[in-house]
């Protein structure tokens, strides 16, 4: 455990960044599942949900909490998907 106070202010904004970041990446997973499955049902809504999906995903890589390569394989492969099915 930190002893210096500035060492346990430090581990209290880690881990609460680390928690943010948690749930923005929880957040993200979901989103490009009901994003997949939207595709793969060719429902009129998908267009949106993939749009909604690749925005979070480029925020994630701005913010730090994805790689940026990451968001972009990520990306990639959700919009051949969905070109893909029309």
């Amino acid at each position: 455990m930190p002893i210096t106070k500035s060492a346990k202010k430090a581990l209290r904004q880690s881990r609460k960044r680390a928690r943010r970041n948690k749930i923005r990446k929880a957040e993200i997973k979901t989103l490009l599942k009901k994003s997949r499955k939207a595709i793969e049902a060719q429902k009129e809504d998908a267009k949106e949900l993939v749009k909604k999906t690749v925005k979070k995903l480029d925020k994630a890589a701005q913010k730090g909490i994805l790689k940026k390569n990451t968001v972009a394989r990520k990306k990639s492969r959700l919009m051949k998907k969905a070109y893909a099915k029309g």
